[in-house]
């Protein structure tokens, strides 16, 4: 198949339609990144352009004071009848691109893109990665392959991470916590309950202390963060006959960039310390990720938010700007779309939206 064109110097609208156009579902994206490939390096002057597997990253060397980093990832989730992309203008949404990755997050590359052949006076050296596999197991996120085996590439005073924003800075993001709540007893026919031990039932005060627990609402730079902690899964049962001797609750804390996912853990265990220490339950965590302060202090984000005139909020959910911020390096999301209808088969975004992401970020980078 020939590689596409893209015009980087179009209309950021356009060139997001021509983004979407090009089928990029998690571990796909060849195709795109061969197309992002050629056009940097035949449309931009001043970059080393280099490809990493389905990676393509490119960078000036100017000299100039600050660095910063612009990223976004190449790939979707699975397409349902929405590529092509489609352009309406109705009275009451306005006019609006449809598209497989129109909000998350090929507006926000299709910005970077235009603004690496566009702007003439950059007032920063700048450092562009496009990267695949986002959307898929952690393991295979590029971004991650980057970090490992070319980290030279992700030094940066500020980083920039397209996601879904609806424009506005989300600055740092929460971390995550999976903890599994284990209850074991003795299997018996539930018609002699008493000869048994009901694995399920030592789980009652544990959804019990759920279902009353108060999340913290913590401000850091400025941004409040809500902490939640939730039951996410439930697993018990053998038979409609039989008193089951195993049952588990999965729990998911979302918690605030102020603590470390060991803190996190020992927050989640002292919420349940009753049923802990009676042993009737044992506790393993399963998943965690750390979160990323907002770093909004920092003079090099500071200027970003002064060029989005102020407006800014904290970033519910955990993004790849965790991974600069354990770098030390202050990161924050910005890109069109609303967050909510990324994945969705109708997945849309208004394009003044990318008009006006494209002339904070311009402005932003120029002097």
């Amino acid at each position: 198949m020939s590689i596409p064109s893209l015009n980087l110097s179009a209309d950021p609208i356009d060139l997001t339609a021509a983004l979407v156009d090009i089928p990029s579902v998690s571990r796909d994206e060849t195709l795109i990144a061969d197309a992002v490939e050629q056009a940097l390096r035949e449309q931009t002057a001043g970059f080393e352009v280099i490809r990493h597997g389905n990676c393509v990253l490119a960078r000036t060397e100017r000299g100039l004071d600050s660095r910063v980093i612009l990223a976004g990832h190449l790939d979707t989730v699975p397409i349902v009848d929405n590529v092509p992309s489609r352009r309406t203008d109705s009275a009451d949404e306005g006019d609006v691109l449809h598209g497989c990755g129109t909000v998350d997050m090929k507006s926000g590359d299709a910005v970077f893109l235009h603004l690496a052949a566009t702007l003439d006076d950059p007032l920063h050296d700048i450092t562009l990665i496009f990267y695949d596999c986002e959307e898929i197991a952690a393991e295979f996120n590029g971004l991650g392959s980057i970090e490992r085996e070319m980290p030279d590439w992700l030094r940066a005073d500020v980083a920039i991470l397209g996601e879904p924003t609806a424009g506005l800075i989300e600055a740092g993001c929460q971390g995550t916590l999976r903890v599994r709540f284990t209850a074991t007893g003795t299997r018996a026919h539930s018609a002699r309950a008493w000869m048994g031990d009901n694995a399920i039932h030592k789980l009652g005060h544990l959804l019990t202390t759920l279902s009353s627990y108060e999340p913290r609402r913590v401000d850091i730079d400025g941004c409040e963060y809500r902490e939640g902690l939730s039951a996410v899964a439930v697993h018990g049962g053998v038979a409609g006959n039989v008193i089951p001797d195993a049952a588990y609750v999965d729990v998911n804390f979302r918690f605030a960039p102020d603590r470390s996912p060991q803190q996190a853990f020992e927050h989640v265990r002292d919420v349940f310390a009753d049923a802990l220490g009676s042993g009737a339950v044992t506790a393993e965590i399963t998943d965690s990720a750390a979160g990323a302060l907002p770093g909004l202090a920092h003079p090099a984000a500071a200027a970003l938010v002064d060029a989005a005139d102020g407006r800014f909020r904290a970033k519910y959910g955990w993004t790849d700007v965790s991974r600069f911020a354990a770098l030390g390096i202050p990161a924050v999301n910005l890109g069109p779309g609303d967050p909510s209808l990324a994945h969705r088969a109708d997945e849309r975004v208004p394009v003044d939206q990318i008009t006006e992401v494209t002339q904070t970020l311009r402005s932003y980078l120029s002097r």
